[in-house]
């Protein structure tokens, strides 16, 4: 930093600055935070020098310092065996960290019924493959693919040398990847043929070299190639069949452990068996996938046969090339991700501890040297493939295996109600296996059976198709398959949630979903054994009497466990009176709890994980149907063993969260420990470990002695006393789950705990996520009692403030208000039950030091290092000292964590602080922003930052060398906070500012009026404009527009005019102050101009889901980021993210998925209501998301592709270079943009009665607003002021060549926390060294946007009819023949069309462009279309078809050459009409899941759609002629839906009535507008079965029903009464 000189003279004083002093606490450290005090204008000169010291060499052997042999294309191997490395006191990940590896991709299968092997069959997979490329992604070179593989049947042909005859049925093929090292491949060589000849079982017939062509490979890929051979094996003894698969399997299961001991790595050395099988064989590699088959000349060999061919192509997030990563593996092809990995992994190490895998060997078999079933080193498909294969080796088939570990939400589903075996089936294995839980498609093979199954909530697509001469195809795209001869399909179908379709191939039989399932779940009679064994423990009723007798023994046990009076006013009372969580706002500006000088709970060390991008997080709210909080307790058995009664016997609950008698009868269940976590405090702090050991062998010794449930308490009937203190039960539970992991015992007791303290949801979510099954909260309980009892609620009770309610009902609240909250945590990571959620060990730790982690939660990331054990029993200790005052204790302890209270917690957004920016800004004061700043100089430490400092490489400058001003503020940006959240006037007040000084400012999600889109020209001389008579201080010439237009979950106001005016789309993915979660914008503030703007209705509220309804892996992100370009090339797209753990691998794929920007969000930020617990406990500083990012994609090739920005909490010029250093380019500012602009720090925002105007819709509120743009302005002159004092004191002339010189930053002197001297600042030190370097910065203003390259759009436009009629607004119809990879068809023509005339111009002066289109049509097909245009094809489209129509019509309808029934038949994919505002589409087929997900205003018809059908919508019509799936209309508030009953009873089950009700048609309106939708679809597409709806008008109409939502009930298609109302003001008139 720069240091401050003595002659500086001191500050003047200022009234009310005083009080903004902090109370200083004895014996507390403070550290001072070194902000320079620059010169704040031109005039201004420097009083000051820094502190300048050399250069600081970077530290060896971290992971910067790979960087640069890591840009050598030619040298990209690593050694990357440890991937798991500690640094002082810290527990990293390294950025490349294999359980962060994610793989979205395109997959399928080929096959023929005909039982014979064919070339055919293969060559139609490599094309298949091809047309899945864009699904993939390619390295830092721009040619090694992520991964391509195929999957067949061996083709004996090619091994004819080898084997011959009837010796084919007793052999094997080992496909090897081998070191290219001479010898390390012969000794790798040799140990596995002596793994094979051991004990004579197998014959080595020979070593076949596998034919390739490395000169068709990418630099990356060619570097790491592997040397490729193929081990043919024949069995000694005649083996053959499933028998010689489990001796061949032992063979494979055994080479890594064997080349170990040969000093050998499979990883490293690339020892790595693709398959090993006598039936199936593998061919990958990192290639992309039209090269496959140019690598592996025996792809194209005639010879080459067989009667199936399963093909992958990959996208990686990770971009190191890893030839076994690469898929298919030994019997999946797996698309998607397992966001319960780590838990997968912990519980599959336990059952491979204890289970018996000799069943999937030959009997007899020596398996005591097998390799590790579960490996860190693998991806999580690797992992579920092992997982897998193992249990087809123990006699399962494909099908079984899935069933058990990719189970669907088979709960409250009605297609089950006749089939209750299959749910009995799913009820058992619950017990046994945990589900492997996240957005799948996994195709199968096992050499006798094929298939393919979705996960339970259908994040993949995954179509399929049969012909008449035999064909069966499975792909994630329609179309990808040539030689298809439309006349002779005979079924075109799509999987669903769940669902599964296999293929005998031995009989040619092909099977249907739940008569595979049916079948295997009659297999033994699962329902008889749950009756018999399982014991159920519902929900009991709640004690109401009280635990203490006095007041003063509870609140003593609640401050001696960490409570404060925040916790009881306001999470409590919340929880209790309205069984949701505390809403808060404006972010969390409190510091960080290692650094905080205030006693936190353990909890408060651990940041909860989300998802984002690589996996969507799930919908709890109105997708729920596919979660459970389902809990098994007791001794689990062995899922791959046969089937037995004795499995069955475990205690079931609804919930973790429990009660008193609920736990009794637990423990009356089954044989019960109880273990206290009490003892006594005059051990001291070195006690703490010690008694933690002791708990540990005290589990151990119980469940050897048979105890099946560990009841953990800290529970006595006096509460605590003076001479005790306690093991947190965070750090009991991970203990002892890991100890009992290491010890081979987990799986033979569960956890339960019983503490007082746990009470936020978060503490659950914890407890939980390193191994709890239940947890009794007896404080919390006791905490609701409590305030049902106070005179304050009494008294609110009666007064009608808040509901009056028993104290049994609050009870009841309160744990419902848990259990949605757990709901929330685990969707937010895309989990969808709590049994995988269990152990899984989802968030990071950030202040808890090796020491800590050691102890008790192994795995978890902790890269700061921080809190020792000592360190912790300190902290408990004096929390133990404030329950033991030497005065009486009267009340909770107010810490002022929440909210800012003066001589509490620090707040570095503390109401003072606003006013001193106040007054520097509006008068443009240089001594009042210096007090600003002394204010922060003198405040204690609170975020990572203040504990770093800067070292220049070079000699100051004079300031008038450096850069000005302007050039500095045009890399400044304000976040994206919607209008709607803030008032016109806070808005657009900042648009204006930022567009005076050259920077951007953020729409948020909301649309913009289309006002704003020109200069304003009519501002006198008082600075105000008739055209936006609200503000103050405009100019002529001002630009009101916000350059960047976001695009998030809602699509809300998203219009092709709105995108074509924007400099900049961003798509948020998630926001800082609730990362994973949705929003929602409150009725009350959706007046009709905000209702305007979104397409919606006045008053009704709007939410934002948690999952963007299109983006549900890496490739649906590339999509989005393609259609966006599409529409606008001249736009880059961003992608918010927020920081995480694993966030470098996430923006690797961003990167690659070929966005611009990347902007990386702290957890600290956010302007938005969110849960309390959200705030606090989700995200990460911003400090490791930038520095990760930056380290990844600079180590990985990949840091030129994109611009990253920052946000969150920043103030200065100082946040701004060490944003810079961190590798950022431009920095964001939300809530201090806010403040500037008039914000008081009130924090009820959500309650939209902002006193200041600033976040309200209120009229009267909003004239308070004080803001100008001119505030801002000097506000942001101010902050660029100060990086250029900065920049000058270190020597630099460009803020530009700061960036990424992370090698500058050291720690800073003095700089150490109250609790701990431990922390470990190497992850943010250990920077790339880009000092030599910097071809990677990007400069935006001559940066090009990336494109997609050659597009069918283009040929359009190019066509000079086209571009005639588009300019001339003529009529025009066009043929065009289309495929699958020709994606966002249309989105580029509506571009061009609303540049040149806007929304509805171009049909309003008589424009028509009629476009016809003959093939498969590729992802977002009629994407943004506009009035007047006219889109239809002639064969099938993908999905998001209609993504953001805003006016014309799209229409599907099949070949005239297809024979098959369309109306039975899907003809569209998922999420059709995702955002749509306007238009209609007409489809003669069905479609798939989410059908007019958020559509506002489009008119559809269908004949049949899946689950989440009208999910959100706001507005527009939807007919369905056919069968829904499930989850009908949830979250509909407005538009109207039709839907045809033909099966009595089936719309009823399907339909979420949380809002909606169903009607039959009765209004003559309603009739009128149904049939005419129906005529137009007949008109349109030929539809038979419309047609004969029409014929058979008066027999069909009474099957329909209508969805009504609220806010449609009064509308003349809904209701009579509105004509009645009409008809009788008339007869008045």
């Amino acid at each position: 930093g720069c240091s401050l000189p003595p002659s500086l003279p001191p500050a003047s004083a200022s009234a009310g600055v005083g009080a903004f002093r902090f109370e200083r606490v004895r014996e507390m450290r403070r550290s001072v935070l070194l902000l320079v005090l620059p010169a704040l204008c031109s005039a201004f000169a420097p009083a000051y020098s820094p502190k300048l010291t050399s250069f600081r060499v970077p530290v060896k052997g971290r992971v910067g310092s790979l960087a640069p042999s890591l840009r050598n294309s030619q040298n990209f191997r690593r050694n990357v065996a440890n991937n798991v490395f500690c640094s002082g006191n810290s527990v990293q990940y390294a950025p490349f960290q294999y359980l962060e590896e994610r793989d979205a991709c395109g997959v399928g299968f080929v096959a023929t019924r005909k039982n014979e092997p064919s070339h055919d069959v293969v060559r139609k997979a490599s094309v298949a493959l091809g047309c899945m490329e864009h699904r993939g992604a390619c390295g830092a070179d721009y040619d090694s693919g992520d991964g391509a593989g195929i999957m067949t049947a061996i083709p004996w042909e090619l091994f004819a040398d080898f084997v011959k005859g009837e010796d084919q049925k007793k052999s094997g093929v080992g496909m090897m990847f081998l070191p290219q090292d001479d010898n390390k491949r012969e000794t790798a060589k040799k140990t596995v043929e002596a793994v094979a000849t051991k004990n004579g079982k197998f014959q080595v017939v020979g070593w076949r070299t596998v034919p390739v062509k490395p000169e068709v490979l990418g630099s990356q890929a060619s570097a790491n190639r592997p040397h490729i051979e193929q081990i043919i094996l024949k069995s000694t003894e005649g083996l053959t069949g499933d028998v010689l698969e489990q001796a061949l399997y032992l063979v494979m299961r055994s080479i890594q452990t064997a080349v170990k001991e040969k000093g050998l790595d499979w990883f490293d050395d690339m020892i790595y068996a693709c398959s090993f099988s006598s039936r199936t064989i593998v061919y990958k590699g990192m290639v992309r996938s039209v090269v496959l088959d140019q690598f592996y000349s025996d792809l194209t060999d005639p010879r080459y046969k067989s009667q199936f061919a399963i093909y992958h192509r990959r996208f990686s997030t990770n971009t190191m090339p890893r030839w076994p990563l690469a898929q298919p593996f030994r019997s999946l092809g797996h698309n998607g991700e397992i966001n319960t990995l780590l838990g997968n992994i912990n519980w599959m190490r336990a059952r491979e501890a204890v289970m018996d895998q000799g069943v999937a060997f030959e009997k007899g078999s020596d398996i005591s040297k097998l390799d590790p079933l579960s490996t860190a080193k693998n991806s999580d498909s690797a992992n579920l493939d092992e997982a897998v294969t193992l249990a087809i080796r123990a006699g399962k088939t494909p099908m079984e295996a899935l069933m058990i570990m990719v189970p669907e939400a088979y709960k409250n589903q009605p297609a089950l109600d006749k089939m209750p075996e299959i749910t009995d089936f799913y009820d058992y294995y619950s017990g046994l296996q945990e589900a492997w839980d996240g957005p799948a498609l996994l195709v199968f093979s096992d050499g006798k059976k094929l298939g393919a199954c979705l996960d339970r909530n259908g994040l993949r697509p995954a179509r399929f198709l049969t012909t008449t001469d035999g064909l069966v195809c499975m792909m994630s795209e329609t179309g990808v398959v040539p030689g298809i001869d439309e006349s002779k399909i005979e079924k075109k179908g799509r999987l669903g949630p769940g669902q599964m379709i296999a293929f005998d191939l031995e009989t040619g039989e092909f099977f249907e979903n739940y008569e595979i399932k049916s079948k295997i779940a009659k297999q033994a009679p699962y329902g008889q054994w749950l009756k018999d064994k399982q014991t159920k423990v519902t929900k009991q009723q709640m004690k109401p009497d009280r635990l203490f007798k006095n007041e003063i023994d509870l609140i003593r046990q609640q401050v001696v466990f960490g409570w404060a009076s925040e916790d009881m006013e306001m999470q409590i009372a919340d929880m209790a009176s309205t069984g949701k969580e505390t809403t808060f706002c404006m972010g969390d500006d409190a510091p960080l709890a290692v650094l905080s000088e205030k006693p936190h709970t353990l909890y408060n060390y651990f940041k909860q994980r989300f998802a984002q991008v690589t996996n969507p997080p799930i919908d709890p709210l109105r997708e729920n149907l596919v979660m459970s909080l389902d809990m098994y307790l007791g001794r689990k058995g062995n899922c791959i063993e046969p089937p037995s009664d004795h499995n069955a016997e475990l205690i079931k609950i609804e919930s973790p969260v429990i009660n008193e008698r609920e736990l009794d009868m637990i423990k009356s269940a089954k044989k019960t420990a109880v273990l206290s976590t009490l003892y006594d405090i005059s051990m001291g702090p070195q006690g703490l470990e010690q008694q933690v050991n002791n708990l540990k062998k005290q589990a151990e010794d119980a469940v050897k002695a048979g105890a099946e449930i560990l009841v953990i308490s800290d529970f006595t009937p006096t509460g605590i006393s003076a001479d005790q203190t306690y093991i947190p039960p965070l750090m009991a539970v991970g203990a002892v789950h890991h100890h009992l992991l290491s010890q081979k015992l987990r799986l033979q007791a569960s956890i339960v705990v019983e503490t007082a303290q746990a009470w936020s949801t978060h503490h659950f979510a914890c407890l939980v996520g390193y191994g709890a099954s239940a947890v009794l909260p007896y404080a919390a309980y006791e905490g609701v009692r409590s305030w049902h009892a106070s005179t304050k609620t009494q008294s609110l009770m009666e007064t009608g403030r808040i509901p009056k309610i028993s104290v049994e009902d609050a009870l009841v609240n309160y744990r419902e208000s848990v259990d949605a909250g757990l709901y929330k945590i685990m969707s937010k990571i895309g989990i969808s039950l709590l049994s995988s959620y269990n152990a899984a060990q989802i968030f990071e730790a950030i202040g808890l030091g090796k020491d800590v982690i050691d102890l008790a939660f192994k795995g978890s990331v902790s890269r700061v290092g921080g809190m020792s054990v000592g360190d912790v029993a300190n902290e408990i200790a004096s929390l133990h000292a404030t329950g033991f005052p030497e005065t009486p204790l009267k009340q909770l302890e107010n810490y002022g964590f929440v909210k800012y209270y003066t001589g509490r917690e620090y707040h570095h957004n503390a109401p003072p602080l606003t006013k001193l920016l106040h007054k520097a800004i509006r008068e443009k004061s240089v001594a009042d922003y210096e007090l600003f700043q002394e204010s922060l100089k003198n405040a204690p430490l609170a975020v990572l930052r203040d504990l770093l400092d800067i070292k220049s490489d070079r000699k100051p400058i004079s300031l008038d060398e450096v850069e000005p001003v302007e050039e500095i503020m045009r890399k400044f940006n304000t976040g994206g906070m919607s209008l709607g959240a803030l008032s016109r006037e806070a808005h657009e007040t900042l648009s204006v500012a930022m567009n005076r000084i050259g920077g951007k400012s953020n729409s948020g999600e909301g649309g913009e009026d289309e006002l704003r889109f020109k200069p304003i020209s009519d501002v006198d001389e008082s600075g105000h404009s008739p055209s936006f008579p609200h503000l103050r201080g405009l100019k002529n010439g001002d630009e009101i527009t916000s350059k960047i237009k976001q695009v998030a979950s809602g699509r809300f106001g998203v219009t092709p005019e709105y995108l074509m005016t924007a400099s900049q789309i961003e798509i948020k993915i998630a926001q800082g102050a609730k990362p994973g979660e949705g929003g929602q914008l409150p009725g009350n503030k959706i007046d009709k101009y905000i209702a305007t703007l979104r397409l919606s209705k006045p008053g009704v509220t709007l939410i934002s889901p948690p999952p963007h309804h299109d983006i549900y892996s890496i490739e649906d992100l590339a999509q989005l980021i393609y259609d966006l370009h599409m529409i606008n090339p001249k736009a880059k797209v961003s992608v918010k993210l927020v920081a995480c753990s694993g966030i470098g691998t996430v923006a690797s794929g961003v990167a690659k998925a070929n966005a611009d920007v990347i902007h990386i969000s702290g957890h600290d930020g956010g302007t938005g209501a969110s849960p309390l617990s959200s705030i606090k406990h989700a995200g990460l500083p911003w400090e490791l998301g930038l520095t990760e990012v930056h380290k990844t994609l600079y180590d990985n090739g990949l840091r030129d592709r994109v611009l990253l920005r920052v946000d969150g909490g920043m103030k200065t010029g100082w946040d701004v270079v060490l944003g810079a250093l961190m590798g950022a380019e431009e920095y964001g500012f939300g809530t201090i943009a806010m403040i500037a602009e008039g914000c008081i720090m009130a924090r009820i925002c959500h309650t939209n009665n902002c006193p200041v105007g600033v976040t309200t819709q209120k009229e009267a509120l909003r004239k308070k607003f004080p803001g100008t743009p001119e505030a801002v302005v000097n506000y942001f002159e101010f902050v660029a002021q100060e990086v250029r004092q900065v920049m000058a004191h270190l020597g630099y002339k460009s803020l530009a060549d700061l960036v990424g010189r992370g090698d500058l930053l050291v720690k800073r002197d003095g700089a150490v926390p109250t609790k701990t001297n431990n922390l470990d600042l190497s992850f943010l030190l250990s920077a790339p060294n880009t000092k030599d370097d910097r071809s990677w910065v990007h400069d935006e203003r001559t940066q090009g946007v990336n494109d997609n390259g050659p597009v069918l759009d283009d040929e359009i436009l190019a066509d000079k009819e086209v571009l005639a009629a588009i300019e001339g607004a003529k009529e025009l119809k066009k043929q065009v023949n289309i495929v699958n990879t020709d994606r966002a068809t249309g989105a580029r023509v509506a571009g061009h069309i609303a540049k040149r005339w806007g929304n509805l111009g171009f049909e309003r002066e008589g424009g028509s462009l009629h476009l016809v289109f003959k093939g498969s049509a590729g992802q977002s097909f009629g994407a943004f279309t506009l009035p007047g245009m006219r889109m239809e094809v002639e064969g099938e489209v993908n999905d998001y078809v209609g993504k953001g129509i805003h006016g014309g019509d799209i229409v599907v309808r099949p070949p005239a050459e297809s024979k098959f029934a369309a109306e039975d038949n899907v003809i569209v994919g998922n999420t059709a009409l995702y955002g749509a505002t306007g238009g209609r589409l007409f489809a003669n087929g069905k479609a798939g899941e989410r059908f007019a997900v958020r559509n506002s205003r489009c008119q559809a018809v269908c004949e049949g759609t899946g689950d989440h059908a009208l999910e959100y919508m706001t507005g527009g019509v939807v007919v369905v002629l056919g069968e829904t799936g499930r989850n009908v209309a949830a979250g509909m508030t407005g538009g109207l839906a039709y839907l045809l009953e033909e099966e009595e009873g089936m719309v009823e089950k399907r339909l979420n009535a949380e809002i909606v009700k169903k009607q039959r048609v009765h209004t003559k309106a309603g009739e009128e507008q149904l049939k005419s939708l129906i005529e137009s679809h007949v008109r349109l597409t030929g539809s038979p079965k419309g047609q004969r709806i029409l014929n058979n008008w008066s027999s069909f109409l009474p099957k329909f029903w209508q969805l009504v939502p609220p806010s449609e009930a009064k509308t003349p298609e809904a209701s009579d009464q509105v004509l009645e109302d009409v008809a009788k003001e008339a007869a008045k008139v």
